[in-house]
């Protein structure tokens, strides 16, 4: 009689190590999350989900594009996030800061951030909570969660009901042409760099004087 085992696929070596090391990362991180020093807002607290066309930017891109939007909305401004969060969480990093922050998202787990997340959906661009009275915003961030001027368009009449007037967009450089027909926004020298590099090349559109140029 045959031995049992040898229909059993073997992983090598190489393959079991890594798929260790994938495991004990996992477990560390889920460790982080549940320690008291984890912070519930930093980037990468919640994870990427690809299926949601969900990029987060690099941890310098957030901090420049957070610090500009609290520069912007100015003493006691309000900001609100269209599907950045990561922008969100660097915001939320700057505690005591003189403005407040909504986040609006599509993906529900960002509602662990309580009252300041509403749920969004690009495809119904004004279903938006009564609390949220138009142009009470005084600046929009928003990166539309696709290339495609349909989801621009739709996102770009949020932004329009929210914003007082200042509009931080970004998007794929070819949507430059969409941003300023459906937004008005201009595309600033700053090039937003993501946590994993992305194939479509990145811009940053404002529709006032920025201090990304």
């Amino acid at each position: 009689k045959m031995d049992d085992d040898d229909d059993v696929p073997q992983l090598s070596s190489h393959t079991l190590a890594a798929l260790q090391e994938f495991y004990l990362e996992q477990q560390q991180r889920e460790g982080m999350k549940t320690s008291q020093e984890f912070n519930q807002y930093s980037i990468g607290s919640i994870e990427e989900d690809w299926q949601l066309s969900q990029f987060w930017y690099s941890d310098e891109t957030a901090s420049c594009l957070a610090k500009e939007a609290i520069l912007a909305a100015g003493k006691s401004g309000r900001i609100a996030c269209i599907s950045a969060p990561s922008v969100y969480q660097k915001l939320k990093e700057q505690d005591g800061e003189d403005f407040s922050v909504c986040i609006l998202e599509y993906d529900r787990r960002f509602s662990v951030y309580g009252e300041e997340f509403i749920f969004y959906d690009y495809n119904h661009p004004l279903d938006l909570p009564e609390n949220l009275l138009p142009h009470s915003f005084d600046i929009v961030i928003a990166d539309p969660p696709y290339l495609s001027e349909e989801c621009l368009q739709k996102t770009a009449e949020t932004i329009k009901y929210l914003t007082k007037g200042k509009i931080l967009l970004c998007t794929g450089a070819v949507m430059e042409e969409q941003a300023a027909k459906h937004l008005g926004v201009k595309v600033c020298k700053f090039i937003p760099k993501h946590s994993r590099n992305l194939a479509n090349e990145f811009r940053c559109y404002v529709n006032y004087a920025s201090g990304l140029d």
